[in-house]
């Protein structure tokens, strides 16, 4: 359910630029990328509920896209980190996405 509601999350800041005080930069390519880690965010959290192994990895899958997003943002510019508070957030977000891939993988014995 987490990883719903992150996902949520990130496509409202992809949209809003701005969460809780952390933003993004103005501008359509912003705006696309990080709705659309968002997205592939939450739909890893939706298809993780149907409890398959096969859905198992397309979550994983999907989760390491969120993450090599992230961290391109980062890279590109479209996600300062200017200030501490802003590195933090990319920093804790990136790894519990991260978090949850790890998780799942080690979990795979409980999916059929």
């Amino acid at each position: 359910m987490l990883m719903i509601v992150f996902g949520f999350a990130e496509i409202i800041t992809g949209f809003t630029h701005n969460f809780f005080g952390l933003h993004t930069t103005q501008g359509a390519v912003s705006t696309y990328i990080g709705a659309s880690i968002g997205a592939f965010y939450a739909t890893a959290g939706f298809i993780i509920l149907n409890m398959t192994r096969r859905m198992a990895v397309v979550a994983i899958v999907l989760l390491l896209i969120v993450v090599a997003g992230r961290i391109s943002m980062v890279v590109t510019g479209l996600y300062p980190v200017s200030t501490f508070r802003q590195a933090l957030a990319m920093i804790l977000g990136t790894s519990i996405a991260a978090g949850f891939a790890v998780f799942i993988a080690l979990q795979r014995s409980v999916f059929r």
